[in-house]
């Protein structure tokens, strides 16, 4: 697995020597880019920065640069502008990418299929096509476990048929196929496609950590800013799945193993032509009630929920098996769920609004995430 040693900033990587290489991050001021970019630049890397924050703050970047001491270039562009996407390369001599950059939420993908579909394909297709043109054929990209959808038995393998039940999903996994087509057609291309579940925590000095806009549709954040403040009571979706205390089973990887995991795909690739496909994960589910009482323990005083029925949609359990991952990136996850929470709850208290010094203008009612 990878290494770690103490730095001013907390931990960072210890990966495989490789060159130093200009990385183009997309999507880079948000929660995961945001901790994958301090990640790059303490593994020795230059990092160009590409975001059209709207649904991150460029605030992140200048806390990651105060972190590590470096500075990442910056550009506020859409995806979907194909020039502004051409203006950047031709500025920069880019030698690879790591692609976080889309819409993500599952939610409004069903109400908003269109917008997902546009913005992460052809957002895509624009980025692949300047990659393309400027001679850049090294990527890795933020794929996901909703690609597996509901038919698969748990544990999820790689090989495994996937098959995603909603538009979010369904734009990782058609962009999986566009990236497969491109490094099945073109043995130049190397391709690491990133599949992971559920990302939580934040980093130990609590400068950087997640920062959803509006109501969260995640557990974790939406249990920090009920243990915060800023909302009444966390809503548990479900209390009678078939798991130990009833409550729907998640496989959730603190940020920073998984900002790691993108380091070490990064250097995996860079010497081999041809796609390849990771799960990242812990490989162990962790129940909604287990994750509360984990950040219970973390504030020090219980935090109000409520067990109300199932959400439609949602899977009892599901868990990665990312042996693969060991195997080949020499990476596994080393933060259990009491850190992840700890972290979380360090990065919530001193940012109670997250990224804004004061709250928002309409922080919304409360409402919950149980899985």
């Amino acid at each position: 697995m990878l290494q770690h040693r103490s730095t001013q900033s907390g931990v960072a990587p210890i990966s495989a020597s490789v060159e130093t290489m200009k990385i183009l991050v997309t999507g880079g001021t948000g929660y995961i880019g945001s901790h994958t970019v301090l990640s790059l630049q303490e593994a020795g890397h230059d990092v160009v920065v590409l975001d059209n924050l709207v649904n991150s703050s460029e605030e992140s970047l200048r806390r990651v640069s105060e972190l590590t001491g470096k500075t990442a270039a910056f550009h506020k562009v859409d995806l979907v502008d194909e020039p502004a996407v051409e203006a950047v390369f031709d500025q920069h001599q880019i030698d690879a990418v790591i692609h976080f950059a889309g819409l993500k939420a599952v939610g409004e993908s069903v109400q908003e299929p269109l917008a997902y579909y546009y913005n992460n394909i052809v957002g895509t297709l624009n980025l692949l096509r300047a990659m393309d043109k400027h001679n850049v054929r090294s990527i890795v990209f933020s794929s996901s476990a909703t690609v597996y959808g509901e038919h698969n038995p748990i544990p999820y393998i790689e090989k495994m048929e996937i098959g995603a039940n909603n538009p979010y999903g369904r734009t990782k996994e058609q962009i999986e196929d566009i990236l497969s087509d491109l490094g099945n057609a073109d043995d130049r291309w190397h391709i690491a496609l990133l599949r992971y579940f559920n990302p939580v925590g934040a980093h130990p000095s609590g400068r950087i950590g997640e920062d959803p806009q509006g109501i969260p549709n995640n557990l974790v954040p939406f249990i920090a800013q009920v243990a915060v403040g800023r909302r009444e009571k966390l809503m548990v979706f479900g209390g009678d799945y078939d798991t130990p205390d009833g409550t729907a089973q998640r496989d959730y990887i603190h940020v920073v193993d998984l900002a790691d995991g993108h380091v070490a795909a990064l250097n995996y690739i860079a010497g081999r032509p041809g796609v390849r496909r990771w799960n990242l994960g812990s490989g162990r589910g962790s129940s909604v009630l287990e994750v509360l009482r984990s950040f219970e323990k973390a504030v020090g005083q219980p935090i109000p929920y409520e067990i109300t029925g199932r959400r439609a949609g949602d899977l009892p359990a599901f868990w990665a098996d990312a042996s693969s991952a060991l195997a080949d990136l020499g990476w596994s996850t080393t933060k259990n769920v009491d850190q992840m929470c700890e972290d979380h709850w360090r990065w919530q208290k001193n940012n109670p609004y997250g990224y804004n010094a004061a709250e928002p203008a309409a922080a919304g009612n409360a409402q919950a995430s149980g899985a």
